[in-house]
């Protein structure tokens, strides 16, 4: 039994951020109910992997949880959502405002059904600036924060291909409404948890923007050589590439001792991280040499003997056959509908005594409506004809 059991949660989520949020809780326990479009909802069909066309991101980010199809925007639709919302803990939901609004999932419809009702909403640009209202995904973020400026080789802004944000802000969602669980528990009141896009990358890349604001110091890409520690970026070997990472002084002394370079420990350029950020082509440079004459396999054994980080860069197809990740049982094999199984990433924080499981895969679409509409008090011949009405 999770540490969750027994809240219900109405995930009106799509894509990564509010999807995500919820699975985060149905991994501890939670019952998650996933309401989608009555021809499923974009997020479902994205990177395609199964016949009748379900995703691969759909797979990660709604198992555990039931489904149903639901139109809101219907009247006999909206008298479903205000039963559902009886029933509930937790609403989900990552629209920006008017849509809540026109859905009846703002924070006042919902608190008039259920006085106590945690709201979690995500959205791109948050609340209190003329962006509020705009719709966005990771990608927008990721530009605005300053952080695709600052990646990428130089003149050539560079956003990170995996949806980082997005993982990253469902994950701050998943923790706020937890923190607004608990708070209820002590006062009886529920509250709106708000999460945005913006938020978490400005977050991301808040060291720089301080250090912008305090030094206007304006700071460029540097591909994938880090600018403040050095070196750190990622080289090749004779058959394949690493990256490396030396931040700090103690890592500095043991890896100039590695490349045979004690001689950089008297230079006063490299004296500090800073300093070695900003004077790190050199560095790279012999980190280069060094790393050009071994296989990865070679230049790996080499740094972890003088215990300096390195680690190989891989394919995704590298990536699942590492033995380290397999060894760590991170993956949980799941089948779906025709699908062999595939490896889903579990919750990535542990617990020792009240670990999160994926227990059942993703629904398939509309699987659980007839089961949850019943439970609202709902007979066959309602069901009948909330489908007739194009409601369910």
């Amino acid at each position: 039994m999770g540490v969750l059991n027994g809240y219900r949660v109405l995930d009106f989520g799509r894509y990564v951020a509010g999807p995500y949020c919820a699975t985060l809780l149905a991994d501890f326990g939670a019952e998650v109910i996933r309401i989608e479009k009555l021809a499923g909802s974009e997020d479902r069909y994205t990177m395609p992997v199964e016949p009748d066309g379900a995703g691969a991101l759909f797979l990660q980010v709604n198992r555990n949880k039931k489904g149903m199809t639901l139109n809101p925007m219907k009247p006999e639709g909206r008298e479903v959502v205000a039963k559902l919302v009886e029933t509930a803990d937790v609403v989900v939901a990552n629209l920006p405002a008017p849509g809540l609004k026109a859905m009846g999932l703002d924070y006042e419809t919902l608190r008039a059904i259920k006085p106590d009702i945690i709201l979690t909403t995500i959205s791109t640009f948050g609340t209190g600036g003329p962006y509020s209202d705009r719709v966005g995904f990771d990608g927008l973020a990721q530009v605005m924060s300053g952080g695709a400026y600052l990646s990428g080789p130089e003149g050539s802004p560079t956003r990170f291909v995996l949806p980082v944000v997005d993982f990253g802000t469902a994950m701050m969602a998943a923790y706020g409404t937890v923190t607004a669980l608990l708070h209820r528990e002590r006062t009886g009141e529920g509250q709106i948890v708000e999460g945005a896009l913006l938020n978490t990358a400005l977050t991301y890349a808040n060291a720089y923007l301080i250090e912008q604001s305090l030094t206007g110091c304006d700071r460029v890409s540097t591909h994938n050589r880090a600018q403040i520690a050095s070196p750190a970026d990622i080289v090749r070997t004779r058959d394949g590439w690493i990256m490396v990472q030396v931040i700090g002084q103690p890592l500095f002394e043991r890896w100039a001792q590695m490349v045979a370079r004690p001689d950089l420990l008297d230079d006063p350029r490299y004296a500090s991280d800073i300093g070695r950020g900003d004077n790190g082509e050199e560095l790279t440079a012999i980190a280069r040499e060094h790393a050009a004459g071994l296989t990865t396999a070679e230049a790996l054994a080499a740094y972890a003997e003088a215990s300096v980080p390195a680690g190989p860069v891989y394919t995704p197809q590298q990536a699942l056959d590492d033995p380290h990740i397999a060894a760590m049982g991170f993956f949980h094999g799941m089948s779906y509908g025709t699908l062999p199984e595939a490896p889903i990433a579990t919750a990535p924080i542990a617990l020792s005594n009240s670990a999160g499981e994926i227990r059942t895969p993703p629904p398939e679409l509309g699987q659980h409506t007839d089961e949850i509409l019943k439970d609202l008090g709902y007979d066959q011949l309602q069901i009948a004809a909330l489908r007739k009405a194009r409601a369910v």
